[in-house]
């Protein structure tokens, strides 16, 4: 059904959109819509730092009687 929309099809679904919500709604939904994406972006970068500085402070727990099976 959507494979059916081409661009005046698209172009008649904005000017319906513009008519019922009004430039300063939409632009104003546009602004929070960046903010998201930015906020989204934000976090996994943060996220990524975070896995890694886990990844660096990684330490051996392998007990010490184990190490001396070994040897």
């Amino acid at each position: 059904m959507l494979n059916n929309i081409g661009l005046p099809g698209l172009l008649l679904i904005a000017v319906v959109v513009l008519v019922l919500f009004g430039r300063g709604k939409i632009s104003s939904l546009m602004g929070e819509v960046g903010k998201g994406i930015t906020a989204f972006k934000k976090g996994v970068s943060d996220g990524s730092k975070e896995l890694e500085d886990s990844s660096d402070s990684a330490r051996d727990v392998t007990p010490a009687d184990a190490e001396k099976d070994k040897a």
